[in-house]
């Protein structure tokens, strides 16, 4: 009995093979299509059949090509009596065969059947239709076949397969379960392309996918957690109309029936991880205005902090590394929480549910300083402590008052994090990448260009360095010699291409933000600026930098930064040969005054009918920046005239003092306010102190006048003197 039941298989393979061969056979010899036709169909039997190996399929394709499927393909009329789509469906059948073998399936007769393929896909279907659902099966094999191969993705999302893909999911048509699969492995691999060519298609399934989500109560919903964030992108196509907009509240809605419910752990990560993609792509507009929305966005950094504190405070680092993705999630939460905290107009949350929120976060970020301080080295490059620093330089941006003796044990790693991916980031790019990269235009695959992490700490840095403990720590740890090469490095993205008008605001704003952090040493530490060979070098750089940022009107504020610090610390270095009256330092005094003199105008006021003294029309918009900036850079100037002799004559030359006694001149002196008067009383009194002809000058202009009608006492009293 065994034998016999051994042998019976062996029989009938033997007897499947002899077919095939002879079919084979047939299919290589006809003379005439019935012949072909008739084994065609024998051979296809067996490969729905599954019962062919792939040397077998590759004998298959060796003996029809594809001519035979071309022409199943364009054929339309089927023999009397059998199925409507009888070639087609045999076309297919060996299309999907042949694709079976990956070097077909790349095959340029495979991918210009993509538009075929599609239709097939985006026709109405009838599920009883047993050829029907088999044609589509074969389509569906086909493309994700084609989806493996290099080329496929790129193939099939320029042919319009997203679009068919998204109407078969959306018409529930036969497969339509493939046709999601299908859309989440294009989207993961070519989500830009796929959202500019077919948005409103896109759209269609999100809308279908949110509906969905809103109202299942089953397993179904924690499911959609998981393909949701493939479809949420981008923000502004998800708020720009109706449909946008009824897409957020029922994925808004799901996420709050999910999160307000006894979850296990399985089942709240997903919605974590939504929430956060919604966060990243809309920032807070997806949550309500109303007071349930200001309770689920509590709700929701609340149970985001928790998960940070349990997932961090883990004895052993390792532990942490199967939770990453949800915790990076969770810092994305955090982070909105930080900035809605901290809003002032229009804010989702109250005061009560703020201060609540600001102690939960602090015990999260115990837990991330917890964390970063048991990193080895081996772990720096690793992604997911880039997120952790970055989040919390979020909270040091906003908050150093909490955990401060945490922090200050953490600074020394932070530095020497900074400066690992700094130095290193340095040698992989030349500028213009860098710059392309910052830009979102993308970079190579397989890229070593490691974060930039000084960017996110700079904030954070700037409020340090104000306070005496953390700024001791960073100086004795080096952080003003890797912020002068951090300083450098990104002006020299900045200028790497002059004709570009707007370069990455991250770029500018790091380099204000530097400047803030300089400005704090310089003013605690002047004698660390006079004996760290860093602050030279910063200075030669500052010396030939204002001159090419000055006529760049719309980096008003960087150039306030750099006059104002270039200032400030020219007093301190005044003794550097740098700054004894060679071209650069001239230059950049000739700037400064540039920048300084143009600040303030005479304009007709409308009420007195009188001219006052009011903010140029070219400053106005960012006067509420760059003001104590400009105030700073008044009096720091004023402190330059007694150090450098050959200053007065710089100013005699801009012509600068006979605008400003011809502006004293014209306005009213009750347009101009104290802070004011005392700048201008300053920069005028060091000059005539300085200088025999700026003082001979003034008393021409009527400067004793302009003194006594300004209350200017120090002035008129200099003037007086002989």
């Amino acid at each position: 009995m065994t034998s016999h039941s051994g042998a019976a298989p062996e029989a009938s393979e033997s007897t499947r093979n002899a077919t095939l061969e002879r079919c084979l056979s047939v299919l290589r010899d006809a003379k005439h299509d019935s012949e072909q036709f008739a084994a065609l169909l024998l051979v296809t039997k067996a490969v729905r059949a599954g019962d062919v190996d792939s040397r077998t399929r590759r004998r298959i394709f060796d003996a029809v090509g594809f001519t035979f499927p071309n022409r199943l393909l364009a054929s339309r009329e089927p023999p009397t009596g059998c199925p409507e789509h009888m070639f087609r469906g045999l076309g297919l059948t060996l299309l999907a065969c042949f694709c079976t073998d990956p070097e077909l399936a790349s095959h340029s007769q495979i991918l210009n059947k993509i538009p075929t393929f599609n239709n097939i896909l985006a026709s109405p279907s009838d599920p009883d239709d047993l050829s029907a659902s088999s044609m589509i099966d074969d389509v569906y094999q086909c493309l994700g076949a084609v989806m493996g191969s290099p080329r496929g993705p790129k193939e099939m999302v320029s042919q319009g397969t997203v679009s068919a893909l998204c109407q078969a999911y959306v018409n529930r048509n036969y497969g339509c379960d493939r046709a999601l699969e299908l859309l989440l492995g294009l989207l993961a691999t070519a989500e830009t392309k796929c959202w500019q060519r077919a948005t409103p298609d896109l759209m269609a399934v999100l809308s279908r996918l949110s509906e969905e989500f809103h109202q299942a109560e089953d397993m179904t919903k924690f499911q959609l957690c998981d393909v949701l964030p493939h479809f949420v992108s981008p923000a502004l196509l998800l708020a720009r109309d109706r449909q946008g907009s009824e897409c957020l509240c029922n994925l808004y809605r799901g996420l709050a029936s999910i999160l307000s419910s006894k979850l296990s752990q399985s089942q709240r990560d997903p919605a974590l991880k939504l929430a956060a993609c919604l966060t990243q792509a809309c920032g807070s507009e997806w949550i309500p205005t109303e007071r349930a929305g200001s309770k689920f966005l509590a709700l929701l950094v609340n149970l985001a902090c928790v998960e940070v504190r349990l997932s961090l405070e883990e004895p052993d680092p390792a532990d942490v590394d199967g939770k990453q993705e949800v915790v990076t999630g969770c810092y994305t939460l955090i982070e909105l929480g930080i900035l809605e905290c901290m809003k002032e107009e229009k804010p989702r949350l109250r005061e009560a549910q703020k201060l609540q929120l600001v102690r939960i976060m602090e015990e999260a970020f115990g837990a991330v300083i917890h964390y970063l301080r048991q990193v080895g080295e081996q772990k720096l490059k690793d992604p997911f402590i880039f997120a952790s620093v970055r989040i919390l330089g979020a909270w040091l941006a906003e908050e150093t008052s909490s955990l401060k003796q945490e922090i200050c044990d953490l600074l020394p790693f932070l530095i020497q994090y900074a400066k690992t991916l700094f130095q290193e980031g340095d040698k992989a790019r030349s500028p213009s990448q860098q710059v392309a990269e910052l830009a979102g235009l993308g970079s190579p695959q397989g890229s070593v260009w490691p974060r930039d992490a000084l960017r996110f700490l700079l904030p954070g840095l700037c409020h340090l360095t104000a306070e005496d403990r953390p700024r001791e720590i960073l100086i004795s740890e080096g952080a003003p010699a890797l912020l002068c090469q951090y300083f450098l490095h990104q002006w020299e993205l900045l200028a790497s291409d002059p004709q570009t008008s707007a370069p990455p605001d991250s770029i500018e704003i790091s380099l204000q933000t530097t400047c803030g952090v300089f400005l704090n040493l310089v003013v605690t530490a002047p004698d660390l600026v006079r004996r760290d060979r860093c602050f030279s070098s910063l200075m030669d750089a500052l010396l030939k930098s204002l001159p090419a940022l000055l006529p760049q009107r719309d980096r008003l504020v960087l150039a306030a930064n750099v006059t104002t610090l270039g200032l400030m610390m020219a007093r301190i270095l005044d003794t550097s040969p740098g700054l004894q009256g060679t071209p650069p330092a001239k230059n950049f005094f000739e700037a400064a005054i540039c920048f300084l003199s143009q600040a303030h105008a005479a304009r007709a006021d409308p009420a007195s009918q009188c001219l006052v003294m009011a903010v140029s029309p070219a400053y106005e918009a960012a006067w509420a920046d760059l003001s104590e900036l400009w105030f700073l850079g008044m009096q720091a100037f004023a402190s330059c005239v007694p150090l450098f002799p050959w200053l007065p004559q710089t100013v005699l030359r801009s012509r600068w003092l006979d605008d400003l006694l011809r502006l004293l001149g014209q306005a009213a002196p009750v347009s101009v306010d104290f802070d004011l008067l005392t700048a201008l009383q300053g920069v005028l009194l060091e000059l005539a102190r300085a200088s025999q002809q700026c003082r001979e000058l003034i008393v021409l202009q009527q400067g004793k006048e302009l003194a006594n009608r300004y209350g200017m006492a120090a002035l008129e009293q200099c003037l007086c003197e002989r």
